[in-house]
């Protein structure tokens, strides 16, 4: 992963696909958020999404687990060049998280994210907090999901 330093406001980073199942809508559901609609296909027909849909936590969960291996992959990848890689911090919070349309059984939702902010952090010398926006779209071309999140990430020099 890179430093604070190297981040540029406006990279746009694809960090991949999610294709959600009849059968990953029901097993998240039945776990994190049981509601009719997200468990039965009849009941996700007669309801306001018009068919089986994905909890918005399981959008939002798939979204995380894709931005995780991909940070990961790009870590292997810097390691493997000899490159120093920054650890980076958690994050402090994310704000503006929008469940846009329904996610039905068989969409596949590409997620992305772009850079939208980055300063120093006041109370950690040697972080920065970088804020990037985060956006899911259906096979449509449809944005069905987005968030605004933060994280803490090192500089190089530390600060």
């Amino acid at each position: 992963m890179p430093f604070f330093e190297e981040i540029e406001i406006g990279h746009r980073r694809d960090i991949g696909a999610y294709t959600f199942t009849a059968e990953s809508i029901k097993t998240f559901a039945a776990n994190f958020d049981p509601q009719r609609f997200h468990l039965d296909e009849e009941e996700g027909k007669n309801s306001l999404f018009g068919g089986l849909a994905a909890s918005g936590w399981h959008v939002g969960s798939a979204c995380m687990s894709l931005l995780v291996a991909d940070g990961q992959r790009l870590a292997r990848e810097a390691a493997a060049r000899g490159e120093e890689v920054a650890v980076w911090g958690p994050s402090p919070g994310f704000r503006d998280l929008r469940w846009i349309k329904p996610v039905l059984a068989g969409d596949t939702i590409s997620y992305s994210n772009v850079v939208i902010d980055k300063r120093t952090s006041a109370s950690r010398p040697g972080w920065g907090i970088l804020t990037a926006r985060t956006t899911g779209t259906n096979q449509r071309g449809e944005e069905v999901y987005s968030i605004t999140a933060s994280a803490f990430v090192p500089m190089r020099q530390g600060g």
